[in-house]
Protein backbone atom coordinates (compact mmCIF):
# COMPACT_ATOMS: atom_id res chain seq x y z
CA UNK A 1 0.00 0.00 0.00
CA UNK A 2 1.05 3.59 -0.53
CA UNK A 3 0.40 6.81 1.35
CA UNK A 4 -2.16 7.67 -1.35
CA UNK A 5 -4.23 4.53 -0.78
CA UNK A 6 -3.74 3.71 2.90
CA UNK A 7 -6.60 4.53 5.28
CA UNK A 8 -6.42 3.78 8.99
CA UNK A 9 -7.95 4.30 12.41
CA UNK A 10 -6.44 3.58 15.79
CA UNK A 11 -8.55 2.15 18.61
CA UNK A 12 -7.68 2.43 22.29
CA UNK A 13 -9.45 0.73 25.18
CA UNK A 14 -10.58 3.39 27.65
CA UNK A 15 -12.60 1.17 29.99
CA UNK A 16 -14.53 -2.07 30.15
CA UNK A 17 -16.00 -2.56 26.65
CA UNK A 18 -15.41 1.13 25.84
CA UNK A 19 -13.05 2.22 23.05
CA UNK A 20 -11.83 5.51 21.59
CA UNK A 21 -11.40 5.52 17.81
CA UNK A 22 -9.03 8.08 16.27
CA UNK A 23 -8.45 8.92 12.64
CA UNK A 24 -5.28 10.41 11.14
CA UNK A 25 -6.88 13.89 11.03
CA UNK A 26 -7.54 13.97 14.78
CA UNK A 27 -11.23 13.04 14.74
CA UNK A 28 -12.50 10.79 17.51
CA UNK A 29 -15.55 8.74 18.40
CA UNK A 30 -16.42 6.40 21.22
CA UNK A 31 -17.70 2.90 20.63
CA UNK A 32 -18.69 -0.01 22.82
CA UNK A 33 -21.04 -2.95 23.06
CA UNK A 34 -24.24 -0.97 22.46
CA UNK A 35 -25.43 -1.47 26.02
CA UNK A 36 -25.52 2.31 26.47
CA UNK A 37 -25.69 5.42 24.28
CA UNK A 38 -22.46 4.87 22.34
CA UNK A 39 -22.49 3.23 18.94
CA UNK A 40 -21.85 -0.49 18.70
CA UNK A 41 -19.53 -1.80 15.97
CA UNK A 42 -22.58 -3.04 13.99
CA UNK A 43 -24.15 0.44 14.21
CA UNK A 44 -20.86 1.91 12.99
CA UNK A 45 -20.96 -0.46 10.03
CA UNK A 46 -24.50 0.66 9.20
CA UNK A 47 -23.46 4.29 9.67
CA UNK A 48 -20.47 3.83 7.38
CA UNK A 49 -22.66 2.37 4.64
CA UNK A 50 -25.18 5.19 4.97
CA UNK A 51 -22.65 8.00 5.32
CA UNK A 52 -20.64 6.82 2.33
CA UNK A 53 -23.63 6.81 0.00
CA UNK A 54 -24.94 10.04 1.56
CA UNK A 55 -21.77 11.89 0.58
CA UNK A 56 -21.93 10.56 -2.99
CA UNK A 57 -25.60 11.36 -3.51
CA UNK A 58 -25.38 14.74 -1.79
CA UNK A 59 -22.42 15.87 -3.90
CA UNK A 60 -24.26 14.97 -7.10
CA UNK A 61 -27.73 16.31 -6.29
CA UNK A 62 -26.86 19.44 -4.31
CA UNK A 63 -25.05 20.84 -7.35
CA UNK A 64 -28.54 21.27 -8.77
CA UNK A 65 -30.48 22.29 -5.63
CA UNK A 66 -30.07 22.27 -1.87
CA UNK A 67 -32.36 19.62 -0.38
CA UNK A 68 -35.20 20.54 1.96
CA UNK A 69 -34.91 17.06 3.51
CA UNK A 70 -31.98 14.65 3.24
CA UNK A 71 -32.28 11.56 5.42
CA UNK A 72 -30.98 8.04 5.09
CA UNK A 73 -31.98 5.03 7.16
CA UNK A 74 -29.81 1.91 7.04
CA UNK A 75 -31.20 -1.32 8.43
CA UNK A 76 -30.21 -4.96 8.62
CA UNK A 77 -30.69 -8.09 10.68
CA UNK A 78 -27.92 -9.48 12.89
CA UNK A 79 -28.15 -13.26 12.68
CA UNK A 80 -26.15 -16.37 13.48
CA UNK A 81 -24.99 -18.21 10.38
CA UNK A 82 -24.97 -22.04 10.17
CA UNK A 83 -21.41 -22.13 11.51
CA UNK A 84 -22.54 -20.21 14.61
CA UNK A 85 -20.91 -16.90 13.70
CA UNK A 86 -22.69 -13.54 13.77
CA UNK A 87 -23.21 -11.54 10.62
CA UNK A 88 -25.54 -9.00 9.06
CA UNK A 89 -28.14 -9.86 6.42
CA UNK A 90 -30.93 -7.96 4.68
CA UNK A 91 -28.93 -4.74 4.52
CA UNK A 92 -31.12 -1.95 3.18
CA UNK A 93 -30.48 1.75 2.54
CA UNK A 94 -33.58 3.95 2.35
CA UNK A 95 -33.33 7.53 1.09
CA UNK A 96 -35.84 10.23 2.00
CA UNK A 97 -34.80 13.27 0.00
CA UNK A 98 -36.96 16.28 -0.88
CA UNK A 99 -36.03 19.25 -3.02
CA UNK A 100 -37.74 22.62 -3.36
CA UNK A 101 -40.24 23.33 -6.11
CA UNK A 102 -38.90 24.85 -9.28
CA UNK A 103 -36.50 24.08 -12.08
CA UNK A 104 -33.45 23.48 -9.85
CA UNK A 105 -35.43 21.18 -7.56
CA UNK A 106 -36.79 19.29 -10.58
CA UNK A 107 -33.25 18.83 -11.87
CA UNK A 108 -32.09 17.47 -8.50
CA UNK A 109 -35.13 15.15 -8.24
CA UNK A 110 -34.40 13.80 -11.70
CA UNK A 111 -30.73 13.23 -10.81
CA UNK A 112 -31.51 11.44 -7.52
CA UNK A 113 -32.23 7.88 -8.79
CA UNK A 114 -29.13 7.90 -11.00
CA UNK A 115 -27.00 9.29 -8.15
CA UNK A 116 -28.19 6.53 -5.80
CA UNK A 117 -27.49 3.91 -8.48
CA UNK A 118 -24.01 5.34 -9.23
CA UNK A 119 -23.16 5.38 -5.53
CA UNK A 120 -24.24 1.77 -5.09
CA UNK A 121 -22.66 0.42 -8.27
CA UNK A 122 -19.44 2.43 -8.46
CA UNK A 123 -18.75 5.22 -5.98
CA UNK A 124 -19.37 4.09 -2.38
CA UNK A 125 -16.22 2.33 -1.21
CA UNK A 126 -17.89 1.00 1.94
CA UNK A 127 -20.90 -0.74 0.42
CA UNK A 128 -18.85 -2.01 -2.52
CA UNK A 129 -16.33 -3.52 -0.06
CA UNK A 130 -19.09 -5.17 1.97
CA UNK A 131 -20.72 -6.60 -1.14
CA UNK A 132 -17.40 -7.87 -2.51
CA UNK A 133 -16.71 -9.71 0.74
CA UNK A 134 -13.14 -8.46 0.97
CA UNK A 135 -10.99 -10.70 3.21
CA UNK A 136 -9.67 -9.24 6.45
CA UNK A 137 -6.20 -10.19 7.69
CA UNK A 138 -5.48 -10.18 11.43
CA UNK A 139 -2.18 -10.23 13.32
CA UNK A 140 -1.13 -10.15 16.96
CA UNK A 141 1.88 -8.04 17.89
Amino acid sequence: MTDDTLRSVDIERTGATRYLVRNARGGTLVTGTGDDEVFSPVELLLAAIGACTAVDVDLITSRRAEPDTFQIRVTGDKVKDPAGGSRMVNLHVEFTVRFPDGEAGDSARNALPRAVRMSHERLCTVSRTVEAGTPIATTVD
